[in-house]
């Protein structure tokens, strides 16, 4: 299946949160907290954007595949 550009952005955007939370698990270190901190909407942003492409990712692995 040809991957599109919407699945190459959240795809990067679910690798930079497991990281992060990889980062968080190990080091107890949020590096979004760390460069977003002072912008907290910018940071509240990241994260949602995160979550939400891990839905999408989600989506089309059990539903585009069938």
């Amino acid at each position: 299946m040809e991957k599109n550009i919407l699945d190459l952005i959240a795809l990067i955007l679910v690798v930079i949160g497991g990281l992060n939370w990889g980062l968080v698990g190990l080091l107890e270190m949020d590096l979004v907290q760390m460069l977003l901190g002072s912008i907290p909407l910018l940071a509240k942003i990241v994260y949602v954007l995160v979550g939400l492409s891990a839905l999408y990712l989600l989506y089309v692995e059990l539903v585009k595949k069938k």
